[in-house]
C-alpha cells in the first residue's frame, strides 16, 4: 500500500500562485494530480513519469501549471500560477503503475487538498 500526503493547498485570489507538495512512501511509474470540484467529476490535470520526466497536461491548465519531482524524495509538485476561480476544488495526488489523466489509471490516492480561488 503505498501511501501520499498532499500539502500546500490554501485560499488565494484569481492571479495567485500555490505550490502543492506530494510525499509518496514508495514510487510507482507515474504521479499525478487530479482535481474535483463540487458536483463535478473528478479530472485529471497532469501527470508526471518519474523515470523519464515526460509531462501531460489538461488542457484546462497548459502554460499556468507545472507538474515536477524530487526522486530522491520520492515527492511531487504541481506549481500553480495565474489561478482561476475555476481552479477551485480539491486536490487529489495520485500514483500507478500506468500513466493518464483518467481515474481508472490510478492505483493510489492521497487524501486531498483545498484550494480556494476567489474573484
Amino acid at each position: 500500500q503505498v501511501q501520499l500526503v498532499e500539502s500546500g493547498g490554501g485560499s488565494v485570489q484569481a492571479g495567485g500562485s500555490l505550490r502543492l507538495s506530494c510525499a509518496a512512501s514508495e514510487r510507482r511509474n507515474c504521479l499525478a494530480w487530479f482535481r474535483q470540484a463540487p458536483g463535478n467529476e473528478r479530472e485529471g490535470v497532469a501527470y508526471i513519469n518519474f523515470a523519464s520526466r515526460y509531462s501531460v497536461y489538461a488542457e484546462s491548465v497548459k502554460g499556468r501549471f507545472t507538474i515536477s519531482q524530487d526522486n530522491a524524495k520520492n515527492t511531487g509538485f504541481l506549481q500553480m500560477n495565474s489561478l482561476r476561480p475555476e481552479d477551485t476544488g480539491i486536490y487529489y495526488c495520485a500514483t500507478g503503475t500506468r500513466c493518464g489523466l483518467l481515474p481508472r489509471t490510478i492505483d493510489y490516492w492521497g487524501q486531498g487538498t483545498q484550494v480556494t480561488v476567489s474573484s
